[in-house]
């Protein structure tokens, strides 16, 4: 198990940052979930509301009635309230954190979500709720299934726009599966980035983790097949008062 000291985290003032690993479930039902929502809030100083994730595009703003209410059904949260806590649960997919003057976001931007618009939807939202443009927010990339182990099929490159033919493209690799299929090999950290970067969100940090092969550090929804142990890790951020 990590200790919290060993969690990944940004390099961020003003706020209180950081993405679990493995040990400390947080979205299976299994083991001490209930017992570890409480550590992490008292880790980060505030309760940290989760959602209903669906690999969508959904962005909820965070209030303080959401934790005695059912999950929201969104895939990416803002919030301006330093009492509160943004909380997004991944196993694989990418987690994305942001920080504005005033507000603070997070998204799951699986590749569904991704290629449907959830980060755009995110930074629209949070300059939205802290009046501030695109250009002023600071965005951070979680752990995620890395570029060498996201083996996808034609229907995943073309969701990104991209014709799916046997060579390497952006953010794909060519790869052919062991029987000769098409295969390819997805980067979801430059997926994210070039999608930020359109969106007009120029500072970009973290990724470079794969959370499949780095077994002792991370869940993995894709590992679980492996006989790796099924949990959750959630990345998190709350604005500091």
């Amino acid at each position: 198990m990590l200790k919290a000291e060993d969690w990944l985290r940004p390099d961020w003032t003003s706020v209180r940052a950081c993405q679990t690993g493995l040990g400390f479930n947080l979205g299976w039902r299994q083991g001490d979930v209930r017992a570890n929502q409480a550590a992490l809030a008292a880790h980060l100083g505030a309760p940290p509301v989760f959602l209903s994730q669906v690999h969508g595009t959904q962005v909820v703003r965070l209030q303080p009635s959401l934790l005695t209410e059912p999950r929201p059904e969104a895939d990416a949260a803002v919030c301006t309230d330093p009492g509160l806590a943004v909380a997004i649960l991944v196993a694989d997919c990418l987690p994305v954190l942001f920080k504005a003057p005033g507000g603070v976001a997070g998204a799951h931007a699986g590749w569904r979500g991704l290629a449907a618009g959830v980060l755009e939807n995110t930074v629209q939202a949070l300059c939205e709720a802290a009046a501030c443009e695109p250009p002023e927010i600071e965005a951070w990339l979680g752990a995620s299934i890395g570029p060498q182990a996201f083996e996808v099929g034609a229907e995943v490159v073309q969701a990104f726009g991209r014709e799916a033919v046997a060579r390497d493209q952006t953010a794909f690799a060519y790869q052919p599966n062991a029987a000769g299929e098409p295969r390819w090999r997805a980067d979801l950290y430059a997926l994210a980035r070039e999608r930020l970067a359109a969106a007009g969100v120029r500072a970009v940090s973290g990724g470079g983790h794969c959370t499949l092969t780095e077994s002792s550090r991370f869940y993995s929804f894709r590992g679980e097949a492996l006989g790796r142990p099924a949990g959750r890790m959630a990345a998190c951020i709350r604005l500091l008062a």
